[in-house]
């Protein structure tokens, strides 16, 4: 009597068998790995440039052919614009008006998407309507309007005056409610079987589940509302009111045009986003994949 005998393999092993094996290097995932580096390049670039340019003399700045290195590495360009202006003062107002900005951006956006997405009113589809129109809606348009608003209200050469145009987002609004789309209605009907009111289902449930795209609307808006030079530039006149982007246009303008000390009010202006990106990088990307939008 003959017979066969079947060797099977447990899907622990073939998983394990599947999870050594290292990626092929295949001339797409090649070719893709080049297009990254030069895009990498490409972007720091600019960075590298503004950064050897700052640590060169002023008269090296202009000397032709133009070059990566000057005659020595000097800090003499950081060292006059700190002198120059109140850089503190600047950094703090700065890091006051985008955290405020980021805070009430989220609360405020998160709350009217909740509402578009879960309750029910009449000329719901048209004030939403309303808030998609105004992503189409440059901002410089209502500089005008904006300030005059600010003027009657007292509210010139103060934080709130700078804070309060900045935080309705139409475009946060729209990511928030495609994210809150996807959420499980279940979850919140089971909550309120158990009798929690609307309010604290949204807190307690749809906040904890939206945490990723909270935190990338919330580097987002942490970012444009620290590069934002227009609106402060407008609405201070004070110079211990100033943002840093204001206060150190107001230092350039004051030394006239020296490419390193520009160079090294740039660099200093940018370090605080190149941190909070490092840190937060992971954040940012699991936000946009979890927004809905990526497929869209």
């Amino acid at each position: 009597m003959s017979g066969t005998a079947t060797v099977t393999t447990s899907p622990a092993a073939r998983s394990a068998d599947a999870g050594g094996r290292r990626p092929r290097w295949t001339r797409g995932r090649i070719a893709l790995l080049v297009i990254a580096l030069l895009l990498t390049a490409a972007w720091l670039l600019p960075l590298a440039w503004a950064v050897a340019t700052s640590l060169k003399p002023e008269g090296d700045t202009t000397r032709t052919p133009l070059s990566w290195t000057g005659s020595r590495v000097t800090f003499d360009a950081y060292s006059k614009v700190w002198e120059s202006g109140d850089l503190m003062v600047w950094l703090m107002n700065s890091a006051y008006v985008s955290v405020m900005t980021t805070l009430l951006t989220v609360v405020t956006c998160a709350m009217a998407a909740y509402g578009f997405t879960r309750t029910e009113f009449r000329g719901r589809r048209l004030l939403y309507g309303l808030v998609l129109a105004g992503i189409m809606v440059p901002p410089q348009v209502l500089i005008a309007p904006l300030f005059r608003e600010m003027v009657q209200l007292g509210l010139v050469d103060t934080y709130w005056g700078v804070i309060l145009p900045q935080v309705a987002v139409p475009a946060m609004v729209f990511i928030l409610v495609k994210f809150f789309e996807g959420v499980p209605r279940e979850l919140e009907e089971a909550a309120f079987c158990d009798g929690a009111g609307r309010w604290r289902v949204f807190w307690t449930i749809v906040i904890p589940l939206s945490r990723p795209v909270l935190a990338a609307v919330a580097i987002f808006t942490f970012i444009s509302t620290w590069n934002n030079f227009l609106w402060p530039f407008l609405v201070t006149t004070d110079p211990g009111g100033m943002t840093l982007p204001v206060g150190l246009v107001n230092v350039q303008s004051s030394f006239g045009v020296r490419y390193a000390q520009i160079m090294a009010s740039l660099v200093i202006a940018g370090t605080p986003l190149l941190i909070v990106f490092a840190f937060f990088q992971r954040q940012i990307v699991r936000g946009i994949a979890h927004t809905g939008l990526a497929g869209q």
